[in-house]
């Protein structure tokens, strides 16, 4: 990472070497094969979990570390550094985990956490909606009251974690009539008679996460399962995204990172003309421009991590925090893809599965235009509202 931060103690740098060691060994050795597939095997989840990766932040009483908010930066950083960004430990812990912690009963903290921490419950998050998006106000899936349990009916789409997954966090319409009023959030397991899922979808990039489409057939789950408050499904989303965007923005400036570090050893190695191409001047004023940008992104992400620890991180901050890593991260990968030639453009180089990977980082969790309208909204909040 980019020397000179000061948010990380000696213990959370420790965490990092395990951290980086562990996706050494367990991810970078079996992941080309993992992308033909295009999913990552459970085993690695489990692994994972054993090794403290997973849900570090959740409370020892349900089988956590209890550890602070940095190490789950820790984990997303070095994911971003990796490369490769297909093992979608995001999802499952800095959202599925941290809305069962923050909103569940205690009956559903236990059912759950001990095996999310413990990577034998893997957990997603089902918002987006084929004809809907991730516009919580226009999703159509329903939930209806029916004594004891909720009927759910309805189809999601682009769902991360949708083939792996044991635990949905499932956004319903409780009551319709309301809008974003009536949305709720209910907690449904695979096994869930009348819960199926489609096709594994194929993707530009992460060619390993399971991406895939559900689907709810009179779906009964007893109302135990309501995570939170019946109708503040979308209060309780609104509250979380910003947070989900910082783990966004986090593991871009990471990637962003990674791509300009090995260009930079690519450039010292590579001969052009009869000579390095790091000895071009147009290499080392592009690379410089790069730098200066990385050591502004870091600096933007650090200060934002330290507000959210600080319990004051506003929601027009985490867009600008997504919306300028993310940017970044892309623009970093096309300028290093460009200074490795025609190598960088082969399938099997690293930098040209990066570019592809990187592509989403703008469109996941809120799109670049959503960010800038959020940021327009701070800036006239009358006049945009």
């Amino acid at each position: 990472m980019m020397e000179g931060r000061t948010i990380y103690e000696a213990e959370h740098e420790q965490f990092r070497r395990s951290v980086r060691r562990f996706f050494a060994e367990e991810l970078m050795p079996h992941i080309a094969q993992w992308e033909e597939e295009g999913i990552i095997p459970r085993e690695l989840w489990r692994k994972a979990g054993a090794a403290g990766l997973l849900c570090p932040t959740v409370s020892p009483e349900y089988g956590g570390a209890g550890a602070d908010f940095l190490y789950l930066c820790v984990v997303d950083e070095e994911l971003g550094y990796t490369g490769q960004m297909s093992f979608t430990i995001q999802t499952h812990t800095d959202i599925v985990a941290a809305y069962v912690e923050m909103l569940g009963t205690e009956e559903q903290k236990r059912r759950f956490l001990p095996g999310m921490v413990r990577g034998e419950i893997i957990g997603a998050i089902a918002m987006t909606e084929p004809d809907a998006g991730s516009d919580l106000k226009a999703i159509r899936t329903t939930a209806r009251r029916e004594g004891d349990h909720y009927v759910i009916n309805g189809a999601k789409t682009y769902i991360t974690n949708g083939i792996n997954a044991d635990l949905v966090i499932t956004v319903v319409k409780t009551a319709p009539e309301l809008g974003a009023k009536g949305v709720s959030l209910l907690l449904v397991e695979a096994d869930r008679s009348g819960f199926s899922r489609g096709k594994r979808l194929k993707k530009m990039g992460m060619k390993a996460s399971d991406t895939a489409e559900l689907f709810y057939s009179d779906v009964r789950v007893p109302v135990a399962n309501l995570l939170g408050e019946e109708n503040r499904g979308f209060a309780q989303v609104m509250h979380e995204i910003p947070k989900e965007r910082l783990s966004i923005a986090t593991i871009a400036m990471a990637g962003a990172q990674k791509a300009f570090d090995m260009t930079v050893d690519f450039v010292k190695q590579r001969m052009v003309f009869g000579q390095r191409l790091a000895d071009f001047q147009n290499t080392q004023f592009r690379l410089a421009e790069l730098k200066t940008q990385l050591v502004a992104g870091w600096a933007l992400l650090d200060q934002c991590i330290v507000r959210h620890m600080q319990g004051v991180l506003t929601t027009d901050e985490a867009a600008c925090a997504k919306l300028f890593t993310t940017e970044l991260q892309c623009r970093m990968v096309d300028e290093c893809l460009q200074l490795h030639g025609g190598w960088g453009y082969m399938a099997e180089a690293p930098v040209a599965r990066m570019y592809v990977d990187a592509r989403v980082r703008r469109i996941a969790g809120g799109s670049s235009e959503v960010m800038k309208m959020l940021i327009a909204r701070s800036i006239f909040p009358r006049e945009t509202r």
